[in-house]
């Protein structure tokens, strides 16, 4: 009678890593492998925009609401929320983008977002890195950055692009039409998050309700990081990783429990 073999120990260790590792390089090939320029335009994209928005601004107002250069108080505001924007959008795409792979055992839907947040994310953060330092070097700034208040903006920053991703997942999945209502509730958010302007310039009746957008909490908190004179009063980073917390738990109890009915659709 034959000996059942023992099966290696670690054979199955780091599979999420493995999982991960492949899900994350399929996505560098498909996102940015194939389109022309690639990883260049994530750069071209938000270095045209700020460039446009500095033009138009300068010749309207003398100086920004914060510093003297409007390339750099503009990307400071820009670059953030294109991470939150286009990191939660592809992350709300995760199980469509994967289904096909979903079905082996070895793979899991979380599998999915993490490798679709931690590379978007990478990407994002080092588009603003080259942006910034690129404008600092051009224009021959001399920031002084706060670096507890900026890394703690981008805690802040990743904390909410994460959970809101995970719960527009679930609903984009559980219900396709969910990704034309989000995009039409997001388009005035690039005006209610504090990118042209800052909370302080919002007039007081206002002002409150402007700071129920989470997303206005973290801009005004990373441009605290650039502008070592910017007390950002109206910031409560508490108020922005509870509603993390709690998009972020529920969105996954929900794809938990409808996980496989959303696979078999």
């Amino acid at each position: 009678m034959t000996t059942p073999t023992a099966p290696r120990p670690g054979r199955r260790r780091f599979k999420t890593f493995r999982a991960v590792s492949a899900l994350t390089l399929r996505e560098m090939e498909s996102t940015y492998g194939q389109s022309p320029g690639g990883y260049l335009w994530t750069i071209l994209e938000p270095a045209a925009g700020i460039a446009l928005l500095s033009v138009v601004f300068s010749l309207v107002l003398r100086s920004p609401a914060l510093g003297t250069n409007f390339a750099y108080f503009f990307a400071t505001g820009i670059l953030p929320f294109m991470l939150y924007t286009g990191v939660s959008a592809k992350m709300a795409q995760s199980i469509q983008y994967s289904r096909p792979l979903l079905a082996y055992p070895a793979l899991t839907f979380t599998d999915a977002l993490l490798a679709r947040f931690l590379l978007n994310s990478v990407t994002q953060l080092l588009v603003m890195l080259l942006v910034i330092v690129g404008i600092i070097l051009f224009y021959n700034l001399r920031p002084i950055i706060d670096w507890p208040s900026l890394f703690l903006g981008l805690a802040m920053l990743l904390a909410l692009t994460a959970s809101v991703g995970v719960m527009n997942c679930y609903l984009t999945s559980r219900f396709p039409i969910w990704g034309q209502i989000w995009a039409v509730l997001n388009r005035p958010m690039f005006i209610l998050s504090g990118i042209l302007f800052i909370p302080e310039n919002v007039p007081a009746r206002f002002r409150d309700w402007f700071m129920l957008n989470p997303v206005a909490h973290i801009t005004s908190q990373i441009r605290k990081g650039f502008f070592i004179t910017y007390d950002a009063v109206y910031v409560q980073p508490v108020y922005v990783f509870v509603i993390s917390c709690v998009l972020g738990i529920f969105g996954m109890l929900f794809l938990l429990k409808n996980y496989q009915f959303i696979l078999q659709r």
